[in-house]
């Protein structure tokens, strides 16, 4: 029984981990306020694009114009498929936003991290 309340009790805390590693949620026209932090960014895909084996998912407008981006780079693109799908709907990106070339990106390393809203 002791074995079984700790098992449960494990559970739980990483169930309450896991939620709250991507709790807030943020708009693309906000996130470059989140660099650093694991956040949710929710917004309508303004554009699909790739460009020699990487693709970006632009939020905000259409590239070079976007105000926030998420990116699979060619070495993770054979887990993602049909990513041209996600234009012009409302789409939830959670990870870690990093700075690349002066705009707020969060890099996809798994379909996990993209949610249809």
């Amino acid at each position: 029984m002791r074995y079984l309340n700790k098992l449960i009790a494990a559970a739980g805390l990483a169930m309450v981990m896991a939620t709250s590693a991507y709790a807030e949620t943020v708009t693309p026209q906000d996130a470059s306020q989140y660099v650093g932090s694991s956040v949710t960014v929710e917004g309508v895909v303004s554009q699909v694009s790739r460009s020699g084996g990487t693709t970006f998912i632009n939020f905000g407008g259409r590239y070079p114009n976007h105000v926030f981006y998420a990116v699979i780079l060619r070495s993770n693109s054979g887990s993602f498929s049909d990513m041209q799908s996600l234009e012009g709907r409302q789409v939830a990106i959670s990870g870690q936003i990093e700075f690349y070339k002066g705009k707020p990106q969060i890099v996809l390393r798994s379909p996990d991290q993209i949610e249809l809203r």
